[in-house]
């Protein structure tokens, strides 16, 4: 895991790529957040090597005419990151977790 806990938006980022969402105004739709937001989460999780992030050849895009994509993929630790963090936020589903909580989960 990660040295620092995911937040639920970011976590929510990595399970889109994982859905299959790999580019930038796709992760947009599908999480409902602006360029901004998004864009600025991607370079983060890119730099904590939880994606990798690979720009298209150029020749698809002006044939599309649009303008080049990034496209996105999680790395193993992403996938990790991501296991983690839904273990997290099902926890939060079920109220505060205690340390006794914990305890008797076997952790």
């Amino acid at each position: 895991m990660s040295p620092r806990p995911t937040g639920l938006f970011t976590s929510a980022i990595i399970q889109a790529i994982e859905h299959g969402h790999r580019h930038g105004a796709d992760i947009m739709n599908a999480t409902g957040q602006g360029g901004g937001t998004v864009y600025k989460v991607l370079r983060r999780l890119e730099e904590r090597g939880l994606i990798r992030g690979m720009w298209e050849d150029a020749g698809v895009a002006e044939r599309e005419r649009r303008p080049r994509r990034r496209y996105y993929r999680l790395t193993a630790a992403g996938r990790t990151e991501l296991a983690a963090s839904v273990e997290r936020y099902r926890e939060l589903r079920s109220g505060p977790v205690t340390r006794e909580a914990r305890a008797t989960r076997g952790r």
